[in-house]
């Protein structure tokens, strides 16, 4: 079964650029760029990977990211999601950024999204894998900062897909981002949010109703109403789900109680993505390795995940099918 799970081709549309950011790398960025850290070793890192909820792994994500400082941190960041990602026959990728948290400490928005630009033409180059950029709005920080941020985005606007929403949930509702989503929409992006990982499954529905997006972010507390879990498999709304992630910052007690089965068995399109791997201990396939152990997924589960994944990504119609088709083959083969 690992094996299945491992060679099964696959996309990941649930990452964080940020939060693919090993140890090793962190402290090398730290040291490259003259970054002092409250860690002295890789060691002291790992080992304060310890979250009682959101905000406090967001905390030590944010130390992080401030080791990120030249275009070259950002393409060799990149590069090393992306070998990860080739190792779980990643065949497309729709990765997460957030230049809020790079621009606040004075770096261009074009030292980053040409640093993550070029890392993505490498890993398409090295490992086959086509990817989409989403840039997510900070949603503790303000609407106008938001506003500042999009504007700083559409001169490369070729080199995003989608915007989208992340950051601390509680207390910082979708509404908080319902015009600069509006404004977003207008200039051609698709969009997405985080929403019901930490907060309410209100959240969800302002997300699909007031920001209008295509696919919510986690979205596993949709299971608290019914009246919603029927609308999203109605309206084929994907969930991008990240298992790891949900039982590192205790949003379940335990992988045996994840929910992820059960939304599945009720119709949504869920998806099964790692969020950020460097910090809950895997990448997507071992997400699914722990989903499939906890939770008895079958192989028709897994397949059914699978394609769920390609086609709620950001692509045409013609690498969808050529995607699938890729999936259906191994599936008859093994």
């Amino acid at each position: 079964m690992e094996a299945f799970i491992r060679e099964m081709p696959k996309a990941e549309l649930h990452t964080h650029l940020e939060g693919a950011l090993e140890p090793e790398l962190m402290m090398a960025f730290a040291q490259r760029n003259h970054i002092t850290l409250q860690f002295a070793s890789v060691e002291e890192i790992q080992a304060s990977y310890n979250f009682t909820n959101l905000q406090s792994f967001l905390d030590l994500y944010y130390e992080g990211t401030s080791t990120l400082v030249t275009k070259r941190d950002f393409t060799e960041l990149t590069l090393s999601y992306l070998r990860h990602a080739a190792a779980d026959h990643v065949r497309h990728a729709e990765i997460f950024f957030d230049p809020q948290s790079h621009t606040a400490r004075g770096l261009s928005f074009e030292t980053i999204i040409s640093g993550i630009h070029e890392g993505l033409g490498a890993g398409q180059r090295e490992h086959g894998i086509s990817a989409n950029l989403i840039m997510c709005f900070l949603r503790h920080l303000s609407e106008d900062d938001a506003f500042k941020t999009l504007e700083s985005a559409l001169p490369f606007k070729p080199w995003i897909t989608a915007i989208g929403l992340d950051s601390s949930e509680l207390g910082n509702p979708p509404a908080k981002f319902a015009r600069v989503f509006a404004r977003a929409r207008q200039h051609g992006f698709r969009l997405v949010a985080h929403a019901g990982e930490e907060g309410p499954p209100e959240y969800i529905e302002e997300a699909l109703d007031l920001l209008h997006v295509e696919r919510i972010d986690h979205g596993v507390r949709a299971i608290e109403r019914p009246d919603l879990m029927k609308r999203l498999a109605r309206e084929h709304i994907p969930l991008t789900v990240c298992p790891l992630s949900n039982i590192k910052l205790r949003v379940f007690p335990s992988m045996d109680r994840h929910n992820l089965k059960r939304l599945l068995d009720a119709g949504l399109m869920v998806t099964i993505n790692s969020d950020d791997p460097a910090y809950f201990g895997g990448y997507v396939a071992d997400n699914y390795l722990a989903a499939q152990k906890a939770l008895g997924l079958s192989r028709d589960d897994l397949h059914r995940i699978a394609a769920n994944s390609f086609a709620a990504s950001f692509i045409s119609d013609e690498t969808r099918r050529t995607l699938q088709d890729e999936l259906d083959r191994y599936l008859d083969t093994h």
